[in-house]
């Protein structure tokens, strides 16, 4: 089979992506389907002044990293690099939520900081021209189950059903809360204390934010071992756009109610269900975080 030549452009990022694809576990059979014209990291055929100052053939162009008008790559602005190879790939990729939504750097002091498909910009019709060959991938970083698979999908020449956020719905139509292992424990408001435990819920204390995060770590594991609710750390709510949030591990309340609710769930039936699950007491589930 012919091999997919990809081109990775790395922008304003702290390679954390990257990172994170290195440590897929099959990434020497990946290598053998697809090449990189040009990687940060990885040995490929060309450098970046190449891929800058030439037009090289190539599939897919993957995007790291935030976009910034005025970033400069090897002398040329990023977004200018990106639209160019934009007329020559198949198909544009973001990896990662600074990539597709601005993330922790659309926080910081730089000016004209998002991500590829940030909601603003979608409105301002500013890369109105790049969407039609879109698929992003969010995440802190992303996951490299979840990235690869797409990329096989797109060699498939597969049909991509993607959401409002061009994210394909296979991994991202479910939440974070989906498969996690407390589930039980938050539907009978059992909490956690202590980070680290394995008993109790995040949601109403330490600021998880499974229940409105879409993903799938808990479907698809980190390492095919764990994930963060797993171990005892709440959802941080990485593949969303609003993504950092401040206060991040407390939950903010009014009058003893999240502010924030599970997606598709009103207020009344919240307020419902909370004052029925009151009404029980589960040794079973309390027991273990009260004898301890």
């Amino acid at each position: 089979m012919k091999k997919t030549r990809v081109l990775w452009l790395t922008l304003m990022s702290c390679n954390g992506n990257t990172h994170s694809f290195l440590n897929y576990p099959y990434i020497e059979q990946f290598l053998n389907d697809f090449e990189f014209i040009y990687h940060p990291i990885i040995d490929s055929d060309y450098t970046l002044e190449e891929i800058i100052s030439q037009d090289i053939a190539c599939d897919i162009l993957l995007i790291e990293g935030s976009v910034a008008d005025d970033f400069i790559k090897a002398g040329v602005p990023g977004i200018d690099i990106i639209k160019r190879y934009a007329k020559i790939v198949e198909k544009i990729v973001t990896v990662g939520t600074c990539a597709t939504f601005g993330g922790i750097f659309r926080e910081s002091n730089y000016k004209d900081v998002s991500g590829l498909h940030f909601q603003e910009e979608r409105r301002t019709d500013k890369y109105n021209d790049l969407f039609e060959k879109t698929v992003s991938i969010s995440g802190c970083p992303v996951h490299p189950e979840v990235l690869v698979s797409t990329l096989y999908a797109i060699k498939k020449g597969l049909s991509l059903k993607l959401d409002a956020y061009l994210r394909p719905k296979e991994y991202f139509s479910y939440t974070i809360h989906n498969g996690c292992t407390r589930n039980e424990y938050f539907e009978y408001k059992v909490d956690n204390h202590h980070f680290g435990e394995l008993e109790g819920c995040m949601f109403y204390d330490h600021g998880c934010r499974g229940p409105f995060t879409h993903g799938s770590c808990n479907k698809i594991l980190w390492n095919e071992v764990n994930s963060k609710t797993r171990a005892g750390l709440p959802c941080m709510g990485c593949t969303e756009p609003s993504f950092p949030k401040r206060n991040i591990f407390e939950t903010k309340k009014n009058m003893g109610i999240p502010e924030f609710l599970p997606v598709g769930v009103s207020k009344r039936t919240y307020l419902t269900l909370a004052g029925i699950t009151k009404a029980f007491t589960i040794d079973r589930l309390e027991k273990k975080l009260f004898d301890d």
